[in-house]
């Protein structure tokens, strides 16, 4: 039977730690519950922002094992089940669809360079020896791309793929793939995992987002969402535009994902240190972008009520409040008109 699809924004969960460098599996639980009591639709661990690769396989496990036990029915987890070849990575596929999970998330394979024939066979083999959904996972920034051409073929070829995540911000890319495969594959789900075009993706037709800042505030990305579901464009671009400086602030701290540990941080979560050691004047660095999100969001609470104030969570020192200016890049200037140009077409 036809599963519907995968809709509305996915949270790629941060893996909390413990002082002893252990996954904190009691944190993780409560901090899912506050992801799920704010509005998202559905949860991502072990993706890109929950750092996969620095934990072992027997972690990443665990990591499902708890988030499913512990969340039951109450959203849907699509869990990255990328590991370093093909048979590990049907094993875990296996292992997570038994544990419950709506779909797996698999990166296409890095550190080889591969072509788009290779890429498409490595995707096949996967598909055709697992009993769970598989979504294809483009991030061309840490990977091999997955281009348009590849994403059809496997939606056409192989039923078990269901979805793609596609984390590289290419709008005319992401309307190539959904022109490609929606007429054949009504039910295929297409998610944008790039916060700083979510409002445009929503707008040319994609199912919704797994998307980092919805970690911090997904009050914001569950606005945002819900305006565009409404058609209530307007209102999803001004959300787009508050969004937009917190993704910016996150990102732009070198050592990804540690922006984000320090915008949870804010929201009142420490989620404890990333295993990626850091300099002390790296953690000054992260410390002065916990500030600067910290005075962000004390902003955005006048403007957005649901979102707590930083003045009531624990920050280091106390900062007044200063208003975020709108972004006005002429970049995101140049993606609404192109969107809009392109709806009217």
């Amino acid at each position: 039977m036809t599963k519907s699809p995968m809709e509305g924004i996915y949270t790629p969960n941060i893996t909390p730690i413990d002082a002893k460098g252990r996954v904190d599996e009691d944190k993780l639980c409560a901090y899912t519950d506050w992801l799920i009591q704010r509005g998202v639709h559905g949860l991502y661990p072990n993706g890109s922002t929950g750092e996969f690769t620095r934990f072992t396989a027997p972690e990443r496990r665990r990591i499902i094992e708890v988030l499913t036990a512990h969340v039951g029915t109450r959203v849907p987890i699509l869990a990255g089940a990328a590991e370093a070849n093909v048979r590990e990575t049907i094993d875990a596929c296996e292992a997570y669809g038994a544990m419950g999970v709506r779909a797996v998330a698999i990166v296409a394979p890095f550190y080889y360079k591969l072509g788009p024939e290779a890429v498409y066979q490595y995707f096949k083999e996967i598909a055709d020896h697992v009993s769970v959904d598989v979504t294809l996972y483009n991030i061309p920034l840490f990977a091999s791309p997955i281009d348009v051409a590849t994403v059809r073929r496997l939606a056409l070829d192989c039923p078990r793929v269901v979805g793609i995540k596609d984390s590289s911000g290419d709008i005319p890319h992401m309307m190539r793939m959904i022109a490609a495969v929606r007429p054949q594959r009504p039910e295929f789900s297409f998610l944008t995992g790039w916060d700083a075009a979510l409002a445009p993706m929503l707008m040319i037709g994609c199912n919704g987002g797994t998307n980092a800042t919805s970690g911090v505030v997904p009050e914001l990305t569950r606005a945002l969402y819900d305006a565009a579901q409404r058609g209530q464009w307007d209102r999803a671009m001004q959300l787009q535009y508050r969004l937009l400086p917190l993704f910016d602030a996150m990102l732009q701290q070198p050592e990804f994902p540690e922006g984000f540990r320090r915008g949870a941080l804010s929201r009142g979560w420490d989620l404890g240190q990333s295993r990626q050691p850091l300099s002390a004047e790296q953690m000054a660095t992260a410390a002065k972008t916990q500030e600067q999100l910290a005075r962000m969001l004390a902003e955005l609470s006048q403007w957005l009520p649901d979102i707590a104030p930083a003045s009531q969570v624990s920050t280091n020192s106390q900062h007044s409040a200063t208003p975020a200016s709108p972004a006005s890049d002429d970049f995101i200037e140049k993606i609404v008109r192109e969107v809009m140009q392109q709806l009217q077409n």
